[in-house]
């Protein structure tokens, strides 16, 4: 049975997902917190206005106030794959292909990112992102030491307080790491970004790593991400992303690397814009 089928249902149980009181919406809605209360026991519906500023308050659709989904109502899966398992693997690969680099890179990148979650949840290990990355290019059948290794560093530097010259890997790999971190300057984002951006694109390897992160987050953004956050990156991936799939495409080793990443990050921007 649907429990929320009415749309003071689906607003109550919007504020209480985003942890605000009645007051504090109609603080922000220039409202009384009577008139919130009102909402949610169905006494009236918002106007117009009330109900787009609600939702913009509440970081989630208008439809989804609105719609009576019935059935349409799902429980959302975070971790896919266990983290310890992509770690046995990667290790397992690695050995197998003897990627030295990549072994030492494992363990490293695990203990570096001890403690830490993803951004957008409280309960999935960091370390499960860079894997995820790993695993993906192994899956693509990529198998350059350097690359795989840099997949499992690449937020180390940039989100740890390990420097590049801690990394125990090669001057190559470094290199790549490097080009992964960028500094973190709201002000100066869009400077920052073009300059970064520039610097991937510089290097097939770098911009296969970027465009297999971007592919992650990008499977991730349902998980908490506002909407706000989550059109910057729609905006970012189509303006920075899609040039480095032509870097990518360029070079005859990862062509179908390129193909799938294309076709991966295309379609979710789609079925993102879609439902936004």
């Amino acid at each position: 049975m649907n429990e929320l089928n009415t749309i003071g249902k689906r607003i109550a149980k919007a504020r209480k997902d985003a942890g605000k009181t009645q007051s504090e919406i109609a603080d922000k809605l220039g409202v009384t917190f009577q008139a919130v209360s009102s909402w949610e026991r169905d006494e009236f519906v918002p106007e117009t206005f009330n109900l787009i500023e609600l939702a913009k308050a509440l970081d989630v659709s208008v439809s989804s106030l609105v719609e009576d989904r019935g059935d349409y109502i799902f429980e959302p899966v975070k971790d896919i794959f266990n983290w310890e398992h992509m770690r046995t693997f990667v290790k397992a690969t690695a050995k197998a292909e003897g990627m030295k680099e990549s072994l030492k890179a494992v363990d490293f990148a695990v203990k570096a990112h001890e403690g830490q979650f993803r951004k957008n949840s409280t309960d999935i290990p960091y370390i499960y992102h860079p894997l995820n990355l790993a695993c993906h290019c192994l899956a693509m059948g990529i198998r350059d030491d350097a690359i795989i290794a840099a997949c499992l560093l690449h937020d180390v530097v940039e989100d740890t307080p390990y420097t590049v010259e801690d990394l125990p890997v090669s001057e190559d790999t470094k290199h790549l790491v490097s080009l992964m971190t960028h500094e973190k300057d709201d002000d100066r984002r869009e400077e920052i970004m073009r300059e970064y951006f520039k610097g991937l694109a510089s290097d097939p390897r770098a911009a296969l790593i970027k465009c297999v992160d971007r592919c992650n987050n990008m499977t991730t953004m349902s998980w908490g991400l506002s909407r706000e956050r989550i059109y910057r990156m729609i905006n970012e991936t189509e303006e920075y992303i899609y040039p480095l799939l032509q870097v990518i495409k360029d070079e005859p080793e990862f062509n179908n690397a390129a193909w799938l990443l294309s076709y991966q990050i295309k379609s979710m921007i789609d079925i993102y814009k879609r439902l936004m």
